[in-house]
């Protein structure tokens, strides 16, 4: 190389500098953004550090208990666990052994947790959630058998509802992520979920703890428990007996039934039936329903999965809330209540019903085709009879029976703390004030048809009627309970307003109560109680028009005890299939069945009347061949308890049989299928025993007790001899005869 092509001294400076401007601005740049990363920017990228380092694992708040008035639990959450496993720890041959386990174990499809496994950018896959401890323990014994690492489990929670099915449509559900689905589980769910706590962690890409310490706990927040107006043993008897009304009735669509506190507003027992389980919500419950169902499987999924939609909504829908019905004659309550109230009627006055009644040039019919006659206020009631009504509603006049139909709270939800509540359908005031509107309006309306409202609104209604005027907001929730069981909050009962005076109320109840001693309600007298009410049958004239098919709403709705209202309950069964189709024969009975249960219950004992004296022993007549419940209305009429047993409709069997004589107040035991063969007791030894004490070892073993000698109300009586040898199995509801001796004239006692 000649020393021509070599670079001079100059040249060679300026390459470096050049160079070293090139470093100085490398450096400088450098250095620029560390400072922004460090120093300005510092804070969002230790937060994106931070977000890819720290894991966090979820703590679940325990969701608050739901007890009954007396404070059975109704609704509890216990701990389950998710089990999981970690994909980048375990090799494809320990995914084969680990899907083989899981699948025997959990019952999950084996090539699920395969497929699982092959995600390894994944920190863990959920295998199954909801799973026992029994279960749990099971999955990370098989895994430590086979030395698979990767395998946890994660707490959770499960919500349990140990009476099954009772009051499932007030109860409601959880769903999968433990959040309140329908009924109070979801109207509460933000008192009962609580807030979640967490744990956060530094973890590496793999998802294992970083070599340096860090980790927060932050605690859970259980969830408050919520003490209900619900009386779990009263929910239990009208779910019993509506039960079984759908069955010996054929009820097509469902019936419903709710009992109310007339003097709060309290729900102490609300029901549709047939509900569900939910323990197990979204299994249909109802075999017809299922069977319907089940039939389209095979066929197109897309018409199957709405058909099980539908079925599923339906078994979930409170009918006592959410679907508005005509109430039919069960309304006249409300119509004489306000007739009375307006002056519009007083009781002196007489109506005559030739078995029609002209409203302008329509011919409206009573349900008594020759008609009642000449028939005072009380009379009209006690029949039922709707021309009398159509009367009354004409005389009251349409603008002041607008107002009170508002001021019962028909125009309006109750406001009851359920959600799905619905509100009906009314004529508004200006058609009911329409001279020319009669026939579809207010001379229907005045006996219950061609409206709308829903059973929750009749309840409350007919509630305030009978309770001195005052109109309440139902409610189902009375305490809202800390984790501690503290009291945080207590539901007052909220009078809403004054609707009727006392005294209005009062006539009303003297004229509810001959509807059941005298009346169309007969099928629900209790000897002992003062038992008042209304029968209602409804068409359903929407379906009518839909289809040309009639069917009915059959109601009946009773109060006790008339001297003193205490509770109204109301059951309605929608479309039963049998003859003779009026609330009457149908619905009463199941409600005298009801509070022939609930008010002994509630304390409140039986006064007889003279003539119910009179009858000290009753002959028992064959009740086999009958449906349940009318056989159970017949003997309480004759002044005898019944119970019904089994799950058919009809009765099969009885105890006493037919052709006994029996002390009045005795337990006539009915049997709808073949349990009556196992149905047995022992008799207990009562000799020795004073009156009562032998008189409560006889009735609480299941037996009848036919007193002879001096009697129990002796305070000197001890029980001498009974018919029945002590020990002997004998029949539920047998009659042992026990006679009584006076102490202070025999001395061999």
């Amino acid at each position: 190389m000649s020393v021509s092509n070599l670079p001079d001294s100059s040249a060679r400076r300026r390459l470096l500098i050049v160079c070293l401007c090139i470093i100085l601005a490398g450096f400088g740049l450098v250095i620029y953004n560390l400072f922004n990363i460090q120093l300005r920017e510092g804070d969002f990228y230790q937060q994106r550090a931070i977000a890819q380092q720290l894991r966090t694992t979820p703590i679940t708040a325990n969701r608050g208990t739901i007890y009954d008035r007396n404070g059975k639990t109704l609704a509890v959450s216990a701990t389950v666990w998710t089990v999981l496993f970690s994909p980048h720890d375990i090799t494809d041959e320990q995914a084969v052994i680990l899907a083989d386990g899981m699948s025997e174990i959990l019952g999950v499809d084996r090539e699920f947790v395969i497929e699982k496994a092959k995600n390894k950018k994944n920190y863990y896959q959920i295998v199954k959630k909801k799973v026992e401890k029994e279960t749990a323990d099971q999955v990370i014994a098989f895994a430590a058998e086979h030395k698979i690492n990767g395998v946890s489990l994660q707490e959770d929670s499960k919500r349990y509802y140990p009476y099954g099915s009772l009051g499932s449509s007030v109860l409601g559900f959880v769903n999968e992520e433990n959040q309140g689905a329908y009924g109070i589980e979801s109207y509460y769910n933000n008192t009962l979920s609580g807030t979640p706590g967490k744990v956060v962690a530094a973890k590496n890409a793999w998802g294992t703890d970083m070599p340096f310490s860090y980790q927060e706990m932050y605690e859970a927040q259980d969830g408050q428990s919520l003490l209900l107006t619900i009386d779990e043993t009263i929910q239990h008897m009208l779910d019993k007996h509506l039960e079984t009304a759908v069955v010996e009735h054929k009820v097509r669509n469902r019936a419903a039934g709710i009992i109310m506190d007339v003097k709060t507003g309290e729900i102490l027992g609300m029901t549709t039936k047939p509900d569900f389980d939910p323990n197990e919500a979204y299994e249909i419950a109802d075999p017809v329903m299922k069977a319907a169902v089940e039939a389209l499987k095979g066929g197109d999924q897309e018409e199957y999965q709405k058909a099980l939609n539908e079925a599923r909504f339906q078994q979930w829908n409170n009918k006592a809330i959410s679907e508005p019905y005509e109430p039919g004659s069960v309304f006249k309550i409300i119509t004489l209540s306000t007739g009375l109230e307006t002056g519009a009627v007083v009781p002196s006055d007489h109506f005559h019903c030739p078995g029609f009644y002209m409203v302008g040039s329509v011919r409206k019919g009573c349900w008594k085709t020759v008609g009642h006659g000449d028939q005072d206020l009380a009379a009209s009631v006690r029949n039922s009879c709707n021309p009398a009504f159509m009367m009354i509603g004409q005389r009251i006049g349409g603008e002041r029976f607008f107002d009170y139909f508002s001021n019962f709270g028909l125009t309006e939800t109750t406001g009851i703390d359920l959600p799905g509540e619905a509100i009906g359908a009314y004529h508004t005031k200006k058609a009911l004030a329409n001279p020319n509107d009669y026939e579809n309006s207010l001379t229907s309306a005045a006996f219950g048809q061609t409206f709308k409202v829903t059973p929750l609104q009749l309840v409350t209604a007919v509630s305030a009627a009978v309770n001195g005027g005052t109109l309440y907001e139902p409610h189902v929730v009375k305490q809202v309970l800390d984790a501690d069981g503290n009291i945080v909050q207590t539901i007052e009962p909220k009078a809403k307003r004054q609707v009727i005076s006392a005294e209005t109320s009062a006539i009303v109840c003297q004229m509810l109560e001959t509807v059941v001693t005298e009346g169309s309600g007969k099928n629900a007298y209790i000897p002992g109680y003062r038992i008042g009410g209304k029968t209602g049958t409804s068409e359903k004239i929407d379906r009518y028009n839909q289809t040309g098919e009639m069917r009915n709403v059959l109601s009946f709705v009773g109060i006790a005890p008339m001297d003193d209202p205490q509770i109204a309950c109301l059951v309605l069964l929608d479309e039963p299939t049998l003859v003779n189709e009026y609330g009457s024969t149908i619905a009463a009975p199941v409600v005298g069945a009801i509070l022939a249960d609930v008010l002994p219950y509630l304390g409140l004992e039986k006064v007889y009347t003279q003539e119910e004296l009179e009858k000290l022993d009753v002959y028992v007549e064959s009740q086999v061949g009958k449906v349940a419940h009318d056989a159970q209305s017949y003997c309480t009429r004759q002044g005898l308890g019944a119970k019904i047993i089994g799950g058919g409709g009809s009765v099969v069997s009885q105890i006493p049989a037919a052709g006994s004589t029996v002390p009045k107040g005795s337990t006539i035991m009915l049997y709808t299928d073949d349990s009556a063969a196992s149905d047995t007791v022992i008799v207990p030894d009562v000799v020795g025993k004073g009156g009562l004490v032998a008189n409560k070892l006889i009735l609480n073993a299941g037996l009848n007790i036919k007193v002879t000698g001096v009697g129990i109300e002796n305070e000197n009586a001890v029980a001498a001899k009974q018919s029945v040898a002590a020990g002997t199995e004998v029949p539920r509801g047998t009659v042992v005869t026990v006679d009584f001796a006076d102490t202070t004239l025999h001395d061999s006692f």
